[in-house]
């Protein structure tokens, strides 16, 4: 057994490269996980009411704007095949395309952000509650642009196997944020005390300085050189059918999954505020350790996007084992540390006594559903960095809509459930996921599947002359 893990470590695409081209990318979804975590920590020292209301309001935006992030970010997929193809000359076209639908979205979510009063009202939480939630809500809507064109920059370095540049400026930006997140909260130096507000706004301020940075990286002279990025801007409706035919399912499977959680959420939040702000400190812990699983993830996908573009997919699959393996090892150690430690997590969230118990009994369910959670999102990403895109958005649906939003609704609106009843319909959705994904990947079909129409590996069951993209 040792004698295996020492040669899966120093083989390539084993456990030491994984963890090379991972580990920023690792570090820049970890690092939005503590703003997140540092951010709904500050909103809970100005009051249970602004904690319990950014989740709600918070996810809703979110919901909104993953179908575009997941999109757009899909360029990333795009990207690492060219180049495994040898095609770099294309990767400008990508690049604007996924340019052009982040405007689109950042328009959307602009238009949606008058509704939020309504929105809330609909949901039927408390008065109070409806107005931070509306507040927080629409500043997050203008200031959409900024996550989604960041997520469309960072395919561009991500695809190439560049991470550091995507982890520094995640850093970066993590660090204005929470900066500004203090100073505006609270009212420091010269800035007025804002609450909910103040937090929504330092968001996008930092999302924006994300932007500037990823734009003073991108158009250098040498990717011109290399890419084409400034001559390739023209719009090419034949490659945006291409994108948005791999792109948009990547995006609704994002999206599906989101709203999900989003409904999930809303629906508690009619049980009481107590019972939303638990359950708002769990999902929040529950972020440090599935959002490095994100990073792992969208490393695995590059590189099963680049080896499915140089034509080699059993690379791809051991590079998959690989990232697999390490992702069940971090998950189990913080299972254990949620059963073992959880008043460790909860502290400083300066939470109710009622509100802490019920938080601590919630990460057990957390603990429990962890390892299937790093299942889901590994194993999903590798597939969807073949091209498999329509699948796990079909999943995500089916299992949404009857394994967690449709039972959790029942449970609460017409048996009166208290909040554990929903959280086993949570735990059972993740579950489901993991082992379905993991089901679909072992059946092999994304190995004959690609997002590109490079000469060198058409696969079979494509026309030749294939619309293909993802994140």
């Amino acid at each position: 057994m040792l004698e295996n893990i020492k040669t899966r470590w120093l083989s390539e695409f084993g456990y030491r490269h994984i963890l090379v081209v991972a580990f920023p990318l690792i570090l820049s979804t970890g690092s939005w996980s503590i703003q997140q975590f540092v951010d709904r920590m500050f909103l809970s020292w100005h009051s249970e009411e602004a904690l319990a209301a950014a989740m709600p309001a918070g996810i809703l935006n979110f919901t909104f704007i993953c179908l575009f992030i997941g999109t757009v970010s899909y360029a990333g997929t795009f990207v690492s095949q060219y180049v495994g193809a040898k095609e770099d000359h294309k990767v400008g076209k990508v690049l604007w395309h996924s340019f052009y639908l982040s405007l689109l979205g950042a328009i959307v979510l602009i238009l949606i952000s008058p509704f939020s009063g309504s929105l809330f009202s609909f949901i039927g939480h408390s008065e109070k509650l409806q107005i931070m939630e509306s507040t927080y809500f629409r500043i997050l809507c203008f200031g959409g642009l900024g996550p989604i064109l960041s997520s469309a920059f960072a395919g561009f370095f991500t695809g190439q196997g560049r991470n550091w540049p995507v982890m520094w400026i995640n850093i970066i930006t993590t660090a204005i944020n929470l900066i500004l997140d203090y100073f505006l909260i609270f009212g420091v130096w010269i800035f007025p005390e804002m609450g909910i507000a103040g937090a929504a706004i330092a968001t996008i301020i930092a999302g924006f300085f994300s932007i500037v940075m990823y734009l003073v990286l991108i158009f250098r002279p040498q990717n011109e050189l290399r890419f084409k990025i400034w001559s390739s801007r023209s719009w090419d409706i034949s490659f945006m059918k291409r994108f948005l035919k791999y792109g948009l399912p990547s995006g609704g499977h994002f999206f599906l999954e989101i709203m999900g959680f989003t409904a999930f959420i809303l629906i508690l939040g009619r049980i009481g505020q107590i019972e939303l702000a638990a359950t708002n400190i769990a999902i929040n812990i529950n972020s440090l350790n599935f959002m490095p699983m994100f990073g792992l993830g969208i490393a695995l996908s590059m590189m099963v996007g680049q080896n499915i573009g140089a034509g080699d997919p059993e690379k791809a699959k051991y590079a998959a084992d690989s990232a697999v393996q390490l992702g069940m090892v971090y998950m189990i150690i913080f299972a254990c540390l949620y059963v073992v430690i959880p008043h460790v997590f909860i502290a400083p969230f300066h939470a109710s006594p009622e509100t802490f118990n019920i938080a601590v009994i919630l990460l057990r369910f957390v603990a429990v559903y962890a390892v299937f959670d790093a299942l889901s999102i590994l194993y999903s990403s590798a597939i969807k960095g073949a091209g498999d895109t329509s699948f796990v958005m079909r999943v995500t649906t089916v299992l949404s809509i009857f394994v967690l939003i449709i039972p959790t609704f029942i449970a609460v609106e017409y048996f009166d459930s208290d909040l554990y009843l929903p959280w086993t319909f949570c735990a059972l959705f993740i579950v489901a996921m993991g082992l379905t994904f993991l089901g679909r990947f072992f059946g092999g079909k994304w190995k004959k599947m690609s997002v590109i129409e490079t000469p060198g590996f058409l696969p079979s069951q494509h026309p030749a002359n294939p619309i293909a993209p993802e994140v």
